[in-house]
């Protein structure tokens, strides 16, 4: 199973994403609540996944994404958001996300996206 960093402003968020995680047999290494948090927490932590809410304090998680990146190109990062434009999905993808998923989700949907990037990288 996968090392799994959660990045997302809202603790109630980040409770919930973790149990379905935890539940699924994934290990939950780290909790970011800021873009910047996310983008250090990366760096000390090397997770096989990260899930990024993309609006958050101090750096937007498309902002994260980037500098995550930047530090490894082949980093795995899932973003979250409840904003279900067409264009925000674009714009996460073009900065090297690996999927998109729209709040209100799913355990299914969550667990789906997250089987999909492991496939990928294996």
């Amino acid at each position: 199973m996968s090392r799994i960093l959660i990045a997302d402003d809202s603790m109630f968020m980040r409770s919930c994403l973790k149990s379905i995680l935890v539940d699924a047999g994934h290990e939950v290494i780290g909790e970011a609540s800021t873009g910047i948090e996310a983008v250090d927490l990366y760096s000390k932590l090397s997770p096989d996944i990260i899930t990024m809410d993309i609006t958050m304090p101090q750096m937007s998680g498309n902002e994260a994404l980037k500098k995550i990146i930047e530090l490894n190109k082949d980093a795995c990062v899932i973003m979250f958001t409840s904003n279900n434009k067409p264009e925000a999905a674009l714009e996460a993808l073009n900065n090297g996300a690996k999927n998109y998923i729209t709040k209100p989700y799913d355990n299914e949907k969550i667990l789906k996206a997250i089987s999909d990037v492991t496939a990928s990288i294996k």
